[in-house]
């Protein structure tokens, strides 16, 4: 059973014992109704289908020993991206929890403004099996993008998981917020890093709506951990490993860019077609950002185990590496 397959409007009932006093009310539904999610609860309660003693409730307070809660489900909403077949989903797994997908760079994971179709997600509604209400009700977009808990940019190819149930989905997500999941990626860069970690905070670049800074007075911690596995072309450009410990947006992208003046080959957005004019000329063949997911380990829902899967090196990257590497 999922959450989805609480009737809804039928009641369900619970009284407090004596263990679960001074327990927070979503977190008492949660745990009487196990195959549901925190989240679902908390959409209950605000829309006043969870009541205390006959009374509406707010998701913090905490209940006493012998109340008696009453829960009147609702079902999520559902997802208005419509299923596309002609999307095509690269999956190296899949099981009833999840699947990891090898996304190409060029696909947009979600729909958006100017992307309504054709996305990842589009592809993902057309497969047997794949949840269409899997959304996150505090997030006001979550219907554009069921089962997507992580996200990487268009241009940007590689791994990403994404949940078939409500969950997985939460697991995940909790995973993610203790920055748990390995997630290492592999970059072509304009001039080679000089530093192993770099650690900033990190929002939105206040003079330009789409870009993002590590030069800000307020934002989130951002930490990378760079590698250089190769130095190309007399260090003019060098194949590098960045492992994220956190995951901000543009988060590699504005490290290498900003903190160690080494844009990423391609990335036009923070720089990367600077360099000698060879160099720019292979960033111009290449036509975006060289950066790749290549690997994502994080613990299974279901199983409770820690899987870890890698994607090689896409066509595309691989030959503009052969070129750096003749110069």
């Amino acid at each position: 059973m999922n959450a989805n397959e609480f009737a809804a409007g039928e009641l369900y009932c619970y009284v407090v014992e004596a263990r679960e006093g001074g327990t927070r009310i979503d977190k008492f539904v949660a745990q009487r109704m196990p195959e549901t999610t925190r989240a679902s609860v908390q959409r209950w309660i605000d829309a006043e289908r969870v009541l205390v003693d006959g009374r509406v409730c707010r998701a913090k307070e905490k209940v006493k020993e012998g109340s008696r809660v009453e829960v009147r489900p609702d079902l999520p909403p559902a997802t208005d991206a419509q299923p596309d077949p002609s999307v095509v989903i690269d999956v190296v797994f899949e099981d009833e929890h999840l699947l990891v997908v090898n996304k190409p760079a060029g696909l947009v994971v979600h729909p958006g403004a100017g992307h309504r179709s054709g996305t990842m997600v589009n592809g993902l509604l057309a497969r047997a099996g794949f949840e269409r209400d899997v959304t996150d009700p505090r997030d006001p977009k979550g219907q554009l993008r069921p089962g997507i808990v992580h996200r990487i940019d268009r241009y940007t190819s590689g791994l990403l998981v994404v949940a078939k149930t409500a969950q997985s989905r939460e697991f995940l997500k909790e995973q993610l917020a203790r920055h748990s999941v390995l997630r290492t990626y592999i970059a072509l860069t304009v001039g080679v890093p000089n530093q192993a970690l770099i650690e900033t905070k990190h929002g939105r670049d206040p003079h330009s709506r789409l870009r993002f800074s590590s030069k800000v007075a307020n934002g989130k911690r951002a930490l990378t951990r760079v590698h250089v596995v190769e130095r190309l072309a007399g260090g003019q450009a060098a194949l590098v490993e960045c492992r994220l410990e956190t995951g901000r947006t543009h988060q590699i992208r504005v490290h290498l860019s900003m903190e160690t003046q080494t844009p990423i080959l391609g990335d036009d957005l923070y720089g990367g077609m600077r360099g000698a004019p060879l160099v720019v000329q292979i960033a111009q063949t290449i036509g975006r950002q060289a950066l790749h997911a290549k690997e994502l380990g994080f613990v299974h829902p279901g199983t409770r185990q820690q899987i870890n899967f890698s994607a090689e090196v896409p066509a595309d990257m691989s030959e503009a590496l052969r070129a750096l590497r003749q110069l």
